[in-house]
């Protein structure tokens, strides 16, 4: 059997095609996940996300493409079933038994023939670990939704897995439960060092859990990096308006000095700390959060390089803040406090001034 240089991946991915009907749902030419990282798959709902997990824990079979598992080429001599026994897969819905929580935790260690004793030991410690264990003995189908998806969790983890697949297993939670089980999770994986691979479609999640966060978009990864570049310099606009970026408008550069990018954007010139030189036509990307509303009259009390003069023409509650959109001869997101808004008497059609600062501008070529 062929083996990869032995290095700190214990998952490869090469060539990697999915195919149904004759319609292409997975193309990755090239995925390496490291031992001890947790890896973010992000994407839209229909981008291939769940087949891209389903095929590297070896569920599915691809249509093209060779995968790796611990520098062990998978080919037909190869013990798929060994294999699997060293991962472990929770999914969004808990798939427990009639059992008690207690029987399902330690059900996988059962089936690979785990003595009782270490059974035991196993299931009571993770049962702990996810605040369970007064749990034990009561039946799966008694559970609240986020009772059953920590036995999920707990029965996963009991199973020592060399690396865990987590598909989506958040999506089923209420906000404040979800909340809860997000941050447990990311406290466990970075304590117990198990390598990790989640997918999901929120981007909360990819932020508390990912050490890479990598964005799927029609089967394909689109960018895949550290999520504080993924979040603040996407590569498109399709990543860029996935990520949170909510203005993104067309524009070219039109003088380069000093490390800034001078970008003609409509009727106004943006600033942006880029490399960017003269004639390049490009996407300007702004984050909400990174703009800052102020009174139409307020032009000395920013110190924001790009200041601009618009009116508003949305405005939508968000939780504790306001979502706001302000024509400035092109469309700008914010995202302001209530009490912001409440000082400034928000209003459609009043003229306001938005500011935010060059280096919040991220510059994509097109």
């Amino acid at each position: 059997m062929e083996r990869a240089t032995v290095n700190q991946t214990i998952l490869r991915a090469e060539e990697l095609l999915v195919q149904r009907a004759g319609r292409t749902v997975l193309d990755i030419p090239l995925l390496e996940v490291s031992r001890g990282e947790t890896l973010a798959i992000l994407g839209p709902n229909g981008a291939g996300k769940s087949t891209l997990l389903l095929t590297l824990a070896l569920l599915l079979s691809p249509t093209k493409g060779r995968l790796w598992f611990d520098g062990l080429l998978i080919d037909r001599r190869v013990d798929w079933v060994a294999l699997r026994r060293r991962m472990a897969v929770v999914f969004q819905e808990p798939l427990l038994l009639d059992l008690s929580v207690y029987e399902n935790v330690t059900l996988g260690l059962q089936l690979r023939g785990v003595p009782v004793s270490e059974r035991a030991r196993r299931a009571w410690y993770w049962l702990e670990q996810f605040g369970i264990a007064d749990l034990a003995r009561r039946p799966a189908r008694d559970l609240s939704g986020g009772e059953a998806q920590r036995t999920s969790l707990a029965r996963a983890f009991a199973l020592s897995p060399e690396i865990l697949f987590l598909d989506e297993p958040f999506a089923g939670l209420d906000a404040p439960t979800r909340a809860e089980v997000i941050e447990h999770v990311a406290a466990v994986i970075r304590d117990a060092g198990i390598t990790t691979v989640l997918v999901t479609h929120e981007r909360d999640e990819a932020l508390a859990l990912g050490n890479r966060v990598g964005v799927l978009i029609d089967g394909r990864l689109v960018q895949l990096d550290r999520p504080e570049i993924v979040f603040s310099a996407p590569t498109s606009p399709e990543v860029a308006a996935f990520v949170g970026v909510e203005t993104v408008v067309s524009g070219y550069v039109v003088a380069y000095q000093d490390g800034v990018a001078s970008v003609r954007v409509g009727p106004h010139i943006v600033e942006a700390v880029a490399a960017v030189h003269p004639g390049r036509a490009v996407w300007v990307c702004l984050r909400p959060e990174d703009v800052t509303l102020w009174s139409e009259d307020a032009v000395g009390e920013s110190s924001a390089r790009n200041r601009l003069i618009g009116h508003v023409v949305h405005l939508r509650p968000v939780g504790s803040q306001v979502r706001v959109t302000v024509d400035c001869g092109f469309p700008v997101v914010a995202l302001i406090t209530r009490h912001s808004a409440q000082a400034l008497s928000l209003n459609l059609g009043q003229r306001v001034m938005i500011a935010f600062k060059a280096s919040a501008v991220h510059l994509v070529g097109r």
